[in-house]
């Protein structure tokens, strides 16, 4: 079984995650372009369900597998490898048929009762399929992951995403004369099938690599999994509680909001449509850079819990601060270039360039943002998801309440949304950052933080004089790339320039390592 580095495992989900980020964005571009901003917030309104149960499910599997493998694999023992996957498949299992069958029967109340939109009900009925799908193709990356092998999950994101593409565009146009509804439910049905298709690579990849029969005494190894289920539970349940809370805090937020803009004298049709705009058109702009900091925060709890068995905190030092770094220095880059492009971008991707303002407002504090997935694996790995937990709850709390407070206003609106959301994630932020520094005495290096922020002031002071030197001749599309490719270089050299990556990193990355031999 091939076995990665930190960086390297990371390097390799973080090229997968570049490339269903493009693919998700043409996905999300292809949606929006035929179903229109109120049939994203139709199909936006069922996501949160989706996640809730989703999350209910997986019951925080996903990392416990991947710590506890880790362990095992360093130990030699292929037995406790095999128990801890039987008894995460057969706890997953059960839950899978469990919450599957409650979402399909609430299904209408949740709908009309609690979103207040009775259509998103047809959305809900065609994504309920995927609960099972997610809850074993999770089970089986947890494994990988937990072998610090990321190639199996770099390859079925990929796979996932292309699916999906193949399909979305048919089934949207195919039910869109039936109804906004019913081209909301199409959507859904291609990404359960991109997830099928998923999935079904990664049973074939799991079935060439393991060194074991899973159905060989499959029975035995559940009555006595007792305490293997024990071993997954202390790590799984304060984690599921921690995206239990943000899976509870998505799930009430388009409740919340289309609540917050009734008060404001907002009507149902325009509050979903509001709320399309923003979760649908702004959110996922702000969420592009973090797929090098999920890519970062899978590989860092096998690599940390290593560290953190024989006690090195140098190395969990050393190792957590890489991640932090390359994590500001990827959202860095975005912020300045969503910051400064952001009406043009808009345009061009969702044809909405009047949403540009929530992205400027949201984008400069994004970067808190992307370091939440670093810190929170750190946690993890170091058995402090208790405290994650309750940093999520508090912050989930505070932004729902900001949320209502906010939006109620007339005079902010959506807006007030926005602002919620920020304060949300930076308050979440602030406090796995305390956790750490009181746990293990960590310290972020300001002085890297300072050259990046110049990195983004420049960058940025550069892009936007290349913006305005461009005639208006050019066709928007080119004017924003060559601004865009410019402002890119600008950064990248001002980030190798004042040192911000290191020769010896890239020495260990699979496209530079020819060039520093």
């Amino acid at each position: 079984m091939t076995k990665q580095t930190f960086l390297k495992g990371a390097a390799i989900l973080i090229i997968a995650g570049f490339i269903t980020r493009i693919l998700g964005f043409i996905n999300k571009i292809v949606v929006a372009r035929i179903m229109g901003a109120e049939g994203v917030g139709l199909y936006m309104m069922a996501v949160p369900t989706l996640l809730l149960v989703i999350t209910l499910t997986q019951l925080g599997l996903p990392v416990a597998i991947s710590k506890l493998v880790a362990e095992a694999d360093a130990e030699g023992d292929r037995t406790r490898i095999k128990r801890i996957l039987i008894v995460s498949m057969t706890i997953t299992g059960l839950l899978s048929i469990i919450f599957t069958t409650l979402m399909v029967l609430f299904a209408p109340i949740v709908s009309a009762t609690f979103l207040t939109d009775g259509r998103a009900f047809y959305p809900l009925i065609a994504i309920s399929p995927i609960v099972p799908i997610v809850a074993l193709s999770s089970v089986i990356r947890g494994y990988f992951q937990g072998l610090q092998n990321m190639k199996p999950t770099a390859y079925s994101q990929v796979i996932e995403q292309l699916v999906r593409i193949t399909f979305v565009a048919a089934l949207t146009s195919m039910f869109l004369p039936y109804g906004i509804e019913y081209a909301a439910a199409g959507a859904m049905a291609s990404v359960v099938l991109g997830e099928l298709a998923s999935l079904v690579f990664m049973v074939t990849m799991f079935k060439r690599r393991k060194t074991f029969r899973i159905r060989k005494q499959f029975v035995n190894h559940v009555k006595e999994g007792k305490r293997t289920f024990n071993d997954l539970m202390t790590i799984a349940l304060p984690t599921t509680g921690s995206r239990l809370i943000g899976s509870l805090s998505f799930f009430f937020e388009p409740i919340v909001v289309a609540q917050s803009l009734a008060v404001a004298g907002v009507a149902t049709v325009m509050a979903t449509t509001q709320y399309g705009e923003l979760a649908g058109y702004v959110i996922p702009m702000l969420l592009l850079p973090t797929f090098i900091t999920y890519s970062l925060s899978v590989s860092l709890v096998p690599a940390i819990s290593e560290a953190a068995i024989v006690k090195n905190y140098q190395m969990i030092h050393h190792r957590l601060g890489q991640a932090l770094r390359f994590a500001l220095l990827s959202g860095g880059g975005a912020v300045v270039i969503l910051y400064v492009f952001a009406i043009p971008i808009m345009e061009l991707v969702y044809n909405a360039p009047t949403v540009a303002s929530y992205l400027k407002i949201m984008a400069p504090f994004s970067l808190m943002l992307y370091l939440q997935g670093p810190l929170q694996a750190t946690l993890q790995a170091l058995n402090l998801a208790k405290a994650a937990m309750i940093n999520s709850m508090i912050g989930a709390i505070v932004k729902t309440a900001a949320i209502f407070i906010l939006a109620s206003r007339p005079e902010l609106g959506i807006m007030g949304a926005a602002l919620a959301i920020v304060i949300g994630f930076i308050l979440v932020t602030l406090l796995h950052f305390a956790t750490l520094v009181k746990t293990i005495s960590f310290t972020i290096h300001i002085r890297d933080f300072i050259k990046i922020i110049v990195a983004m002031f420049v960058s940025g002071f550069v892009g936007t004089a290349v913006w305005n030197s461009l005639s208006s001749d050019y066709p928007l599309l080119w004017q924003t790339l060559i601004s865009i490719l410019f402002t890119t270089i600008v950064y990248c050299i001002l980030v190798l320039a004042m040192k911000l990556v290191y020769a010896n990193e890239l020495k260990r990355l699979p496209f530079f390592r020819k060039w520093f031999s």
